[in-house]
């Protein structure tokens, strides 16, 4: 079994570009507004046993993704009831354009992605 784990990750190759790519994926939010999740989740499950570091760096990025997701959908009946919900959409948005430039920026130089506030959906 062990020799197998070794072949196994012998053929799996470091693709850094990809991953960098697949950070800088979530800023398709700002063009498509879904985009960003659906492209980077294409990206994992189709690459995430080839490319080496690509099943964590997906892992994070989606569970990003779908924390904005439910912090979005959280801070629209804020909105309407209370006039909050602007606030967190303000903060939901700056979160969704530096984040994933500055780990793209870390995965290019293959340093560990750190996504705040983001809740694990997908271990």
């Amino acid at each position: 079994q062990l020799n197998y784990r070794i072949v196994y990750f012998y053929f799996m190759i470091e693709n850094r570009q990809l991953i960098v790519l697949l950070h800088l994926c979530q800023l398709l939010d700002l063009l498509t507004g879904i985009g960003g999740l659906i492209v980077p989740l294409i990206i994992w499950a189709t690459k995430k046993d080839q490319v080496y570091g690509m099943d964590f760096h997906g892992k994070q990025v989606l569970n990003f993704q779908l924390s904005m997701v439910l912090y979005t959908l959280i801070a629209f009946p804020l909105l309407l009831l209370f006039g909050l919900g602007i606030l967190i959409w303000i903060a939901v948005g700056i979160l969704c354009i530096i984040f994933p430039v500055i780990n793209a920026i870390k995965a290019s130089s293959g340093e560990a992605p750190y996504y705040p506030l983001r809740i694990r959906f997908i271990k």
